[in-house]
């Protein structure tokens, strides 16, 4: 079957994070809009749970670990198909530290897995893509890539997630292979929640955004699954970012923050 047969029941889209958080939401939403859905993550029974309910295909793997990538390339294309659609979603996260207090091997690890890691997975099943005339990769980076933020190893990685999307949507671009990335703003998934519950957080984030809120976990699969189909065919390259208006409200603090409401009649 080429790529100009397939239809969307054919479509076959990894998942690598998809054993929980943004990316098992992405998954439930993707296999609702007919894609099948392939999960990979580090936590094999995370992996294998998620695509059990999905009735996709799932295998435990370390983007981190290039023979590890390949491996699951290979598996996933001779039992489950060929990947159609990525998602990149698996990350490292690190706690607030200035950089004399932040372990050389934090920064090592987070730029291991977020930039090399996203990397290994975008040359594995991208390349496969290319070969085949057709794909759509998204990886995940975030509003720390944006602007200034006391997480440099993390923030500096996205940053570099998104300059290498660029990259790779200029490589692939006539081979059919379209790469785009989503910046998520401060999501409410379990791990957010629960820093939220705990106090971790100096303030609500959602005070800094222009909609006065975060953004939800399904807010970003839509943006992720819209990038990922043919609805965006025509769209390579970008970062779409989904923060619920962090990006454009945070610096209105300096002038009193942003306005509420106005009354309703």
């Amino acid at each position: 079957m080429t790529a100009a047969d397939m239809t969307g029941a054919d479509r076959i889209v990894l998942i690598i994070g998809g054993g929980s958080g943004i990316g098992e939401t992405t998954g439930h939403l993707m296999r609702a809009r007919g894609w099948r859905v392939a999960i990979a993550d580090r936590d094999s029974a995370a992996a294998t749970r998620v695509a059990s309910v999905l009735g996709g295909y799932g295998l435990a793997m370390d983007i981190a670990v290039e023979a590890e990538v390949e491996r699951g390339a290979v598996a996933i294309e001779e039992k489950f198909g060929p990947v159609y659609g990525m998602v990149v979603a698996a990350a490292m996260f690190q706690d607030v530290l200035p950089p004399d207090k932040l372990p050389m091997a934090v920064w090592d690890r987070t730029l291991q897995v977020n930039l090399t890691g996203t990397y290994l997975a975008n040359r594995a099943f991208g390349t496969r893509m290319a070969r085949r005339g057709a794909g759509s990769i998204v990886n995940i980076a975030s509003i720390a890539a944006l602007g200034s933020m006391p997480v440099h190893a993390y923030g500096t990685s996205k940053a570099a997630v998104v300059s290498l999307t660029r990259n790779l949507a200029g490589e692939w671009g006539r081979a059919g292979v379209r790469v785009n990335a989503v910046s998520p703003g401060s999501t409410l998934v379990p791990r957010v929640e629960e820093r939220l519950k705990s106090g971790r957080y100096a303030a609500d984030p959602g005070t800094f955004t222009a909609l006065g809120r975060m953004v939800r976990p399904n807010e970003v699969a839509e943006a992720i699954e819209f990038l990922a189909s043919d609805r965006a065919s025509a769209i390579t390259g970008i970062n779409l970012v989904v923060d619920a208006g962090w990006h454009v409200a945070s610096t209105w603090a300096q002038h009193g923050g942003v306005r509420p409401a106005p009354k309703r009649d």
